[in-house]
């Protein structure tokens, strides 16, 4: 079972001995609260590398921040999900066992087990920010139940990524321009988006972005706005659309027996901390949005040293009437004829609740 979670033989031995520290504490966490509560380590999975939701906020305040918060009686150590060589849709089962008693998985590799939770940021739902935010709220307390219920994962957190848009490697004027071309996708419900604009969606990993595209394998990629630059697209694509497909949302969890498991106090400093860390992760990924388009395309709003010179495509009036209508015909219907016939009434009971979208009746 464990040897799929190593993907390199050179990092095998400090993965193994990582892995195996986590399963230590998934065992023995009953046995540290009681007789050495001033030594707990916590064990973390993070999000992904590289990326500043992890440099910038995750990292600093698990390996920093807890210590000083609790004055130095609680510590913890944390390595992203795809350097510790866990496949993301392995993630909630590695929590829900206590294999990994605290994880951040991708809200796209939940799906791909389980589609009822890829309703709260399916392609095209999300044109911007103030969006998103209204149909989180009205998803995430399904989101929390469903996790505790049927996963015994408590949710602590909800992250969100920036703005993931269309990079492409030579020119186009709005999304109706995409046809023929292959795009890579990170899920089912952005792959449904691409196909119906007549796209061809290919399935890849993120850190396979560019390799694709100098390999001719992909035409264009859907990703981060700021991850992408990052990544060095700018340096493969020459233009880059503006409007979000999706936004790349993450649960961090822990598993509720280890999380009931620890002591009162720490319990109470987490519930009161890690929504701040929340809050400036999603304060981050709305600024990032922007900034990253900016240093994509090389204009002054960016920090960064290393710039691009993509031509960014606005995203006009017909973009919108075409991602409105892709989503009601395609997106939505296909998402509910995966799901399952619950998923009618989770969607009408959340998000669909309060927009004007109507369910089909024969998804």
């Amino acid at each position: 079972m464990f040897s799929s979670l190593f993907t390199s033989p050179q990092t095998h031995c400090c993965r193994l001995a990582w892995l195996l520290g986590l399963l230590l504490a998934a065992a023995g966490v009953h046995a540290q609260i009681p007789n050495t509560p001033a030594a707990l380590h916590l064990r973390i999975v993070g999000g992904l590398a590289g990326l500043n939701q992890y440099t910038r906020n995750e990292e600093p305040f698990w390996s920093r921040e807890l210590v000083r918060l609790s004055g130095g009686k609680y510590s913890a150590e944390i390595v992203p999900f795809d350097r510790a060589g866990v496949p993301g849709g392995d993630m909630l089962r590695l929590l829900q066992l206590g294999v990994m008693p605290f994880g951040t998985t991708l809200i796209s590799a939940l799906a791909q087990q389980s589609p009822q939770y890829a309703g709260i940021d399916l392609a095209g739902l999300n044109p911007n920010m103030t969006a998103l935010k209204k149909n989180v709220a009205a998803f995430r307390p399904f989101l929390e139940k469903e996790l505790r219920q049927r996963h015994n994962v408590e949710m602590l957190a909800l992250y969100v990524y920036p703005a993931q848009v269309i990079f492409c490697n030579r020119p186009f004027s709005g999304l109706a321009d995409l046809a023929g071309r292959h795009v890579r996708v990170s899920s089912s419900t952005q792959a449904d988006f691409i196909a119906a604009l007549g796209a061809i969606p290919v399935a890849t990993g993120f850190a396979q972005i560019i390799a694709n595209m100098r390999s001719g394998n992909t035409d264009c990629a859907i990703t981060g706005t700021m991850s992408g630059h990052t990544l060095g697209l700018h340096q493969v694509t020459s233009h880059v659309h503006s409007m979000p497909i999706t936004w790349g949302l993450a649960v961090f969890g822990a598993n509720k027996t280890a999380w009931d498991a620890l002591p009162p106090d720490l319990k109470a400093l987490l519930r009161r901390e890690l929504p701040k860390l929340e809050t400036a992760i999603w304060v981050e990924s709305e600024r990032e949005s922007s900034e990253g388009l900016a240093c994509n395309t090389g204009s002054s709003p960016c920090k960064d040293a290393v710039r691009g010179e993509l031509l960014q495509v606005p995203a006009t009036a017909k973009d919108e009437r075409l991602r409105q209508q892709v989503f009601d015909a395609v997106v939505l219907p296909r998402w509910l004829a995966r799901c399952g016939t619950a998923c009618t009434d989770i969607w009408r009971q959340t998000i669909g609740a309060h927009l004007t979208t109507a369910v089909p009746q024969k998804p």
